[in-house]
């Protein structure tokens, strides 16, 4: 018969191994493909920044981060996505500024994103640029807005869809200013920047990744960035505030999970995406993208989505924006 002492010695080495199973788990993950859901048609500033912190982590981890784009309903068709999936680690969600636009905007949703959705890590932080087509006359941001005022709904102002981030500082901006446009939303940031080529509308307030060349090679042209500081991407582009004082708005890309990720993989996601910011070889390319990397712990995004959803809430509330 067993000793009590054996007894013990038995249940205190079978509980190790229980306890320490995660953390094994952890340390094999991944052992297949990953998905990074990314709620917006291929092209835009976020599957940039998923496809470059994908092929990251790819490298890092030995397994394939695949993305795969869900555009739709301002991000919340991809949400839902990775909200139904299981929650072990083999799908991802590229969220933006959307998410906390969603929270107030959509009165019915199937899931809660702060209830549903747990944050993994920051990647970047990047003004919206004020862009206009070259056919505008408007060299200004103030020129355009007594522009927009002397043509009052004749202005048609493009978004990567309703809800989206770039759509609330186009109304953020409507509101401050009384100007009147009329909101053409898409399906994602690139068919939105395919009719601002074309001249179908006329300006967008459009994340600066997605911008950037065309700005530098004159397709388009930028009136203001929306920080409080210039972009060091774009010395010579004032801010928007200087023109509509308090005005202030920018768009964060992060990777989330379903809740109940396994702490231990959500950690070494983390760590992983971190390690992202102190390679000479990344920074330099997402510097060239013209935002600040968002490091920090899964309890720093964490905070940062509390944060901006508390911000647009009042946005939406103010303006009275609903859903079309």
């Amino acid at each position: 018969m067993m000793t009590r002492r054996h007894f013990l010695t038995a249940s205190a080495a079978g509980g190790l191994a229980f306890t320490s199973a995660p953390i094994a788990w952890a340390q094999a993950y991944p052992t297949r493909p990953v998905r990074i859901v990314v709620g917006y048609a291929a092209g835009g500033p976020s599957d940039i920044f998923a496809r470059l912190i994908g092929q990251w982590l790819s490298e890092r981890l030995g397994q394939q981060f695949i993305v795969e784009n869900r555009p739709g309903a301002a991000n919340t068709i991809a949400t839902e996505a990775v909200v139904r999936a299981p929650p072990d680690g083999y799908t991802l969600l590229l969220a933006t500024t959307a998410a906390t636009v969603n929270i107030t905007f959509y009165e019915k949703l199937s899931f809660n994103f702060i209830r549903d959705i747990g944050p993994v890590a920051g990647i970047m932080r990047v003004p919206y640029v004020m862009v206009v087509n070259p056919s505008v006359p408007a060299k200004t941001a103030s020129e355009f807005i007594a522009y927009a005022k002397a043509n009052p709904g004749k202005i048609n102002m493009a978004s990567s869809g309703n809800g989206g981030g770039d759509h609330m500082s186009g109304e953020l901006f409507k509101m401050l200013t009384s100007v009147s446009m009329v909101h053409v939303p898409y399906r994602g940031t690139a068919p939105a920047l395919t009719d601002l080529l074309g001249g179908q509308v006329q300006v967008e307030f459009s994340p600066l990744p997605g911008v950037i060349e065309y700005i530098r090679t004159g397709k388009l042209r930028a009136l203001a960035v929306t920080t409080a500081q210039r972009s060091e991407a774009l010395p010579e582009v004032p801010v928007l505030g200087d023109f509509v004082p308090g005005y202030e708005a920018s768009a964060f890309f992060g990777v989330c999970a379903p809740r109940s990720t396994p702490a231990e993989i959500v950690n070494k996601l983390n760590n992983e995406i971190n390690a992202a910011f102190i390679d000479p070889g990344m920074r330099a390319r997402l510097a060239d993208l013209g935002g600040t990397p968002l490091s920090g712990s899964p309890a720093d995004f964490g905070k940062l989505i509390a944060d901006e959803a508390a911000k647009w809430a009042k946005v939406v509330k103010s303006a009275g924006i609903r859903a079309e």
